[in-house]
């Protein structure tokens, strides 16, 4: 957009992702952002300068004004956008991933599968012996108990 006719309060603040999946599109967005910003802000509130006299134009003894720090701020938001924008490259695959290895990656991981579903059959089976286990241990238990009441019961009482 046009960012000279437009105050200062109307600059895109910087856009945040909705999701996970958005992230590298959103960094751009924002980078777009800020450098759509920066122009509008130079449009605006920079001062004319001279092709011919473009030295005196730059003078290191002028006193700070507002141009000076919107260029200070963009220039810092613009660098660690780029950055951000640099780790998620950095995050892509490789141009050496290619369909065979990330078949033999994906063979990889369905054998560790199989053996950790095998583990798994094994670890299930012992556990449902130790349940038939003590569920017979129980049940013997219920029994004598039932014995020793009714046992009890039958014996006549001694007179006193």
């Amino acid at each position: 957009g046009n960012g000279a006719s437009r105050p200062l309060s109307a600059l895109h603040p910087p856009r945040q992702a909705a999701g996970a999946e958005l992230g590298e599109v959103s960094r751009l967005s924002c980078l777009a952002d800020q450098f759509c910003n920066a122009i509008g802000v130079l449009q605006q509130c920079g001062p004319p300068a001279s092709f011919s006299n473009i030295q005196t134009a730059i003078n290191k003894d002028q006193p700070a004004n507002p141009t000076e720090e919107y260029a200070q701020l963009f220039a810092a938001l613009i660098a660690r956008t780029a950055k951000d924008i640099d780790v998620l490259i950095d995050s892509l695959p490789s141009e050496e991933s290619t369909a065979a290895l990330q078949a033999a990656s994906l063979y990889r991981l369905e054998e560790e599968n199989h053996e950790a579903a095998a583990r798994l059959e094994e670890v299930v089976y012992r556990g449902d012996m130790l349940l038939e286990k003590i569920q017979s241990a129980l049940a013997d238990i219920a029994q004598s108990q039932l014995k020793t009441r009714s046992g009890a019961h039958s014996q006549p009482l001694p007179d006193s």
